[in-house]
C-alpha cells in the first residue's frame, strides 16, 4: 500500500528500556519509516545502533546529542546520527515532541545502551515491550560496547527556519546524503507537476503542508499535510502540486544500503532480522 497516517497505524515503545518514544512504524524493504512522540522532559538515554538515523522534528523542540556535540533543535533542522554514532534525543520542558525517525534496515528500530556490546541478534520491537513488560531485562552481549564518539563531524543541518516559515518563489531543494540513505526538504510552487519518475531507490514522502495530487503505479490519491507516500525502488510515481504552495520531506535508500542489503548472507539477515515484519 503506498499510502498512510501514522495516527492511523499502531503506536509502540521503540526501546522501552532506553527512551520514552513511541510511535507507528512503516517498514519497507529497505527503511524504516517511523514517527517518534516523547512527553515534555523525557527522551532516551546516550545509546546507539548499527543503522544509519535521521531525524527531523515536526513539532517541539529536541535536547540532542551526537557524539559529544549537544544542541537544542527546532522543527527545519535536520540532524543525523551515523552508524554506530552515540546519541540522545529529548524533549525539551518547553512541550512534548515529534520527529521522523527514519532507520536503514541493517538492524531493528531498537537501540542499544552506550556501554553494551552488539549481540548476535537484534530484538524486534514486540521482543523487547515483551521482555520488559514481564519485567525482565537484556542480557549482556559479550564484548566492548561499538559505540562512536569522537570524530563525527558536524550532524546538524538547518534547512528552514520554521515548518511555516514563507514559501519559495520556485521549486526548492534542501538535499543532504548520507552512506545509506538521503533526506530532502521539497517546496513546489502552485501549478508545479513533476515528471513521472522511474524511483531507482526506495522513497518515502511525508507531506508538511499543502495539497497535491500523487500517483504511485496504478494508485492515485489527493494528499495533504500528515500523509505519507511509500515508493518501493523501481516503481513509478508522479507528484503534482495542487494548492499555493507544497512543503513535504523526502528520504531515500542509497546504492550502498541497497547492495549491502541485497548481499547480505543468511547469518547477517538473521542477525538484522531484516526477515522478520513484526515491527
Amino acid at each position: 500500500m503506498p499510502f498512510y497516517r501514522f495516527e492511523k497505524l499502531q503506536s509502540k515503545a521503540l526501546t522501552p528500556d532506553l527512551s520514552s518514544a513511541r510511535g507507528p512504524v512503516i517498514e519497507g524493504e529497505y527503511i524504516y519509516f517511523c514517527q517518534v512522540n516523547k512527553a515534555a522532559g523525557t527522551g532516551s538515554e546516550l545509546h546507539y545502533h548499527p543503522n544509519e538515523l535521521l531525524i527531523f522534528p515536526t513539532s517541539g523542540q529536541i535536547n540532542a546529542i551526537v557524539g559529544k556535540d549537544r544542541r537544542v533543535v527546532d522543527p527545519g533542522t535536520f540532524v543525523h546520527a551515523p552508524a554506530y554514532a552515540r546519541h540522545s534525543m529529548k524533549a525539551t520542558e518547553s512541550g512534548d515532541l515529534s520527529y521522523l525517525y527514519i532507520k536503514d534496515k541493517t538492524w531493528t528500530v531498537v537501540g542499544l545502551a552506550a556501554d553494551q556490546a552488539v549481540p548476535d541478534k537484534a530484538f524486534t520491537v514486540d521482543e523487547i515491550n515483551s521482555l520488559i513488560n514481564k519485567g525482565g531485562k537484556r542480557n549482556a552481549a559479550t564484548g566492548n560496547s561499538e559505540a562512536v564518539i569522537e570524530g563525527l563531524h558536524n550532524s546538524y543541518y538547518p534547512m528552514l527556519d520554521s515548518l511555516d516559515a514563507p514559501q519559495f518563489s520556485t521549486r526548492r531543494v534542501y538535499w543532504v546524503e548520507g552512506e545509506r540513505m538521503g533526506f530532502g526538504l521539497i517546496d513546489m510552487p502552485k501549478n508545479y507537476q513533476e515528471p513521472t519518475i522511474q524511483s531507482q531507490h526506495e522513497v518515502f514522502i511525508y507531506v508538511i503542508s499543502g495539497v497535491m495530487n500523487a500517483k504511485v503505479g496504478a494508485k492515485s490519491k489527493t494528499v495533504k499535510s500528515g500523509d505519507v507516500i511509500h515508493i518501493p525502488r523501481g516503481q513509478s510515481y508522479k507528484l503534482d502540486s495542487k494548492s499555493s504552495f507544497v512543503r513535504y520531506a523526502m528520504a531515500c535508500s542509497t546504492p550502498y544500503l541497497e547492495a549491502r542489503i541485497d548481499g547480505m548472507s543468511k547469518k547477517e539477515r538473521d542477525q538484522a532480522r531484516i526477515h522478520n515484519k513484526a515491527n
